[in-house]
């Protein structure tokens, strides 16, 4: 399930869905506003689209995992959603005005994330969710600092850059220096949010589905190429596991 906001920003959450259905979830399904919904029906084949309120949504349990963020909005509309994910207990992936959301409310905030949860921030993003640990990442690195902020926010974090790193509350960490410069351009973190959701619904737990995310992610981007923009890559996903498939 991706939830998607208003009608000026459809396009974050269609990439998102995109994204998830080319990772292999069975059924994409994006729940809108009605005219982002329309919008979202005149785009999408593959996808399901639905305007239903985002709980009735969430009362169908086959719909095991959530993106949501991408295109979210920032109003206390937005940020009712955010909490009625969160209190699904589903595996989630928040990224984006998520994140943007969950920082502006402080620090108890952020106790509302859970095990089954992904976040995804950039630098910015980390910045306001976690201002103590970032304000030492000159002293700690950002190994041990994605590694703390895992611990506070009982999460996966994935903190997006050149030099991704993926952690754990565990202590579990990854550091990704595959993925190519040429991703650093709009609308590429949306992809990664739905290719990670899209995993988190085939089984996957949060720290495997959140490394093989930005692995498949980083592949992508080195199959199509320099140049590229976010609407490139969600194509690019059926060669990458084709290849991954006939190395197995």
């Amino acid at each position: 399930l991706v939830v998607s906001g208003g009608p000026e920003t459809t396009g974050a959450s269609r990439l998102a869905a995109l994204a998830a259905a080319r990772a292999g979830a069975g059924l994409t399904t994006i729940v809108a506003p009605l005219e982002a919904a329309r919008i979202h029906a005149a785009r999408l084949d593959a996808v399901m689209v639905r305007s239903d309120l985002l709980e009735t949504a969430l009362a169908d349990e086959r719909r095991n995992a959530v993106v949501i963020g991408p295109g979210l909005g920032l109003d206390q509309t937005a940020a009712a959603k955010v909490n009625a994910v969160l209190a699904a207990h589903r595996a989630t992936v928040l990224d984006a005005d998520a994140l943007t959301l969950i920082a502006r409310t402080g620090a108890q905030a952020i106790q509302k994330t859970h095990e089954r949860c992904v976040l995804t921030p950039h630098g910015g993003e980390f910045e306001r969710l976690f201002p103590a640990i970032a304000a030492a990442l000159p002293r700690t690195g950002k190994l041990e600092a994605t590694r703390e902020a895992a611990r506070q926010a009982g999460a996966i974090i994935v903190f997006k850059g050149p030099d991704t790193v993926i952690a754990a509350p565990d202590g579990r960490a990854v550091i990704d220096v595959l993925s190519p410069p040429d991703l650093a351009t709009a609308g590429t973190g949306d992809v990664l949010a739905g290719l990670i959701g899209g995993l988190l619904a085939q089984g996957l737990e949060p720290f495997e589905a959140a490394c093989a995310g930005v692995a498949l992610h980083g592949a992508a981007a080195r199959h199509a190429g320099p140049g590229l923009i976010a609407d490139d890559l969600p194509p690019a996903i059926p060669a990458v596991l084709s290849a991954l498939s006939s190395q197995a």
